[in-house]
């Protein structure tokens, strides 16, 4: 399958903004699953490309003039084998065993995994696992923020893709599963708003195996990484930093679609 992807964030500030950084994780990689066939960013200044700890393609667009608005664009096309159900990795897995504050897992999330994984820690029971919190927290935008933890989802019961993730994650790190946080694009034809996307990776017999809770999918067939991390934070596409500028307006234009990969 052949993604398209055009993702463009704009912010408008209220007062000027002095200085500000941007930490951008919006370079695709190349694996098994996915081979990029063309990518560019569209930034105010020319950016090197660096490695971050975890092997995400980082740009870091630091402006130090005045400025009252900032666009960010990144598109291109890469091909997707929907076929590769798991992805293998030279790291260790082990890193991804810790919690942080957004994937620490309470006695309600550790009680929650014991009880539909019980002694497994396959495959087969972590599906379930996913299906379970699929049903537990109900996929309501506007509930939840990019502070809010796994723990303060599954207590409220609803959230987003990335709850499900770190919900999912804390799951998994609780039953001592190495679990990462993945950041990306979904190409769905009934869903365009999950077209910015987040969702989970475990880490069983060797490889890496993909959890899209909010979907109920195990396969990633349909899916773009772009990065991966601990949590939203390491892995999230935009993030940054700012002196100045007052009331922020933030918009964010995603587009993804497919065709057949030319033979």
């Amino acid at each position: 399958m052949r993604l398209t992807i055009s993702h463009e964030t704009a912010y408008h500030y209220e007062d000027q903004v002095r200085t500000s950084i941007q930490y951008l994780r919006l370079t695709p990689p190349d694996n098994q699953r996915q081979q990029v066939l063309q990518w560019e960013l569209d930034l105010p200044r020319p950016v090197q490309a660096r490695r971050d700890p975890f092997g995400n393609i980082l740009h870091v667009l630091s402006l130090e003039e005045p400025h009252a608005d900032l666009l960010i664009a990144a598109r291109g096309e890469v091909d997707i084998d929907p076929d590769l159900e798991a992805e293998q990795d030279g790291q260790s897995p082990l890193p991804f065993l810790r919690f942080t504050r957004l994937t620490e897992a309470d006695e309600a999330l550790r009680a929650f995994a014991s009880r539909h994984c019980g002694e497994y820690r396959d495959r087969g029971a972590l599906i379930g696992l996913m299906g379970a919190l699929h049903e537990h927290i109900a996929y309501r935008p506007g509930t939840t923020a990019v502070d809010t933890s796994a723990a303060q989802a599954f207590a409220g019961a609803a959230g987003v893709c990335q709850d499900h993730a770190h919900a999912f994650i804390a799951c998994a790190r609780s039953l001592q599963v190495p679990a990462r946080y993945v950041s990306g694009y979904l190409f769905d034809n009934d869903n365009q708003h999950m077209a910015s996307h987040a969702w989970a990776e475990a880490w069983l017999d060797d490889a890496w195996y993909s959890f899209d809770v909010t979907n109920q999918l195990a396969v990633p067939e349909r899916h773009l990484k772009l990065a991966v991390g601990l949590d939203y934070l390491d892995a999230c596409p935009v993030r940054g930093m700012r002196r100045g500028g007052g009331y922020e307006q933030m918009h964010a234009n995603v587009l993804v679609t497919s065709g057949f990969n030319q033979q």
